[in-house]
């Protein structure tokens, strides 16, 4: 079995390219910073992980994931090689992204300081209104739940 669970920031922004072709896929390429369990010296380590994501993860990466964004994600680990401009073999090792998701919520990230670009609103879409209807929830405005990065 191949199975891969990890939870981390994004080092930066998602590498996105599209393949060539008629029907062409998103690929998405972001890299992990994954902190180890124990501290060395007193000092929290992390390891940091390439993951690739295809057609829509890829797609989900390019619109909601932003360096310092934390995320879980699932999936599975492939090993390659290639040869360089210089004729040398070289190996890789990536995580191939299945499933992902925020592992924290905008407000947790917001005061952590983690991705503070992330959290202004699209221009296109207006801002929700701060009045809940008295149970505890936010109004959500119609028509915006195909924006909703979940169904």
């Amino acid at each position: 079995m191949n199975k891969v669970i990890l939870m981390g920031r994004l080092t930066r922004d998602p590498d996105i390219r599209y393949s060539a072709g008629e029907n062409s896929m998103a690929v998405a390429r972001y890299t992990l910073a994954v902190d180890r369990r124990f501290r060395r010296d007193g000092e929290a380590t992390a390891d940091f992980i390439g993951c690739v994501a295809f057609g829509r993860n890829a797609e989900f990466a390019e619109k909601y994931l932003r360096q310092g964004t934390k995320i879980a994600i699932t999936g599975r680990i492939q090993t390659g090689s290639y040869t360089n401009r210089d004729g040398q073999k070289v190996y890789t090792t990536d995580v191939v992204v299945e499933e992902q998701e925020f592992a924290e919520s905008k407000a947790a990230a917001a005061s952590s300081g983690a991705y503070e670009g992330n959290m202004q609103q699209p221009a296109s879409r207006p801002a929700p209104s701060s009045a809940s209807i008295g149970d505890g929830f936010m109004n959500i405005p119609d028509g915006i739940d195909e924006e909703l990065p979940f169904n």
